[in-house]
């Protein structure tokens, strides 16, 4: 009789083990077969399983670090009618662009990354602190929109402000660098003014505490090809 049993249920062990091996068991009254996950009881030793993709955090939901910035954002001195004062930086939110002002009609002009919609401001600001490779503390409203960014991280290559930062009055908002240069010219930012990591540096230089800037409205724009205001 032990033989006979053990025999049993060996073949029924077996046949289990086939089902699961097939992905397929039989249903309590029913002819026909439902799916199994293969192996469902016997995950992969840890070694075996495929780590997470992590990603880097990013400061403005921002991706395109392997994109080429177009040629019309790249920086080049431009004719620009103003009566601002030479030093003056002026951003052309809706064309995204910066002027830095040179005076006798002329401006260097950078292409920026701006603030999707929703995010965008404008107003009058100046530049109360200028920082080199600066640390990142995302503000209280950034963190609760993405809890996961982390609460600090040191300046750096691998930074989401980049090379370069300058500080716009007692707002939480900055022209700084980007290790996304494919993101220029777009709209992905939460308010922040981005730049390419060699053109921040390049305006960071030219520029001191103090330094007026200006931000135009959506509803603003001006000339693409001569940078004159329209």
């Amino acid at each position: 009789m032990f033989s006979i049993t053990a025999q049993l249920m060996s073949r029924r062990s077996a046949a289990a083990l086939a089902a699961l091996v097939i992905g397929t068991a039989a249903l309590p009254g029913s002819a026909k077969a439902a799916p199994l996950p293969l192996f469902p009881f016997f995950p992969l030793p840890m070694q075996q399983q495929q780590a997470p993709q992590m990603q880097a955090p990013q400061a403005d939901e921002d991706d395109g670090a392997a994109i080429e910035t177009p040629a019309r954002f790249k920086r080049q001195i431009v004719s620009y009618a103003t009566r601002e004062a030479p030093g003056t930086i002026v951003i052309d939110t809706p064309n995204t662009y910066l002027y830095y002002v040179l005076g006798n009609g002329r401006a260097v002009r950078y292409g920026i990354g701006v603030g999707r919609d929703g995010f965008t401001w404008s107003g009058t600001q100046s530049i109360t602190r200028k920082a080199e490779w600066p640390n990142w503390t995302p503000p209280a409203e950034m963190i609760a929109r993405q809890p996961y960014l982390p609460r600090y991280m040191a300046g750096g290559p691998g930074n989401p402000l980049g090379a370069r930062a300058m500080y716009l009055g007692n707002t939480i908002y900055r022209i700084h660098g980007t290790n996304a240069p494919g993101t220029i010219g777009t709209r992905v930012s939460s308010g922040c003014i981005r730049l390419t990591n060699e053109d921040v540096a390049d305006l960071y230089s030219r520029v001191n505490v103090g330094t007026k800037v200006i931000v135009l409205p959506m509803d603003r724009r001006a000339d693409n090809a001569t940078g004159k205001r329209g």
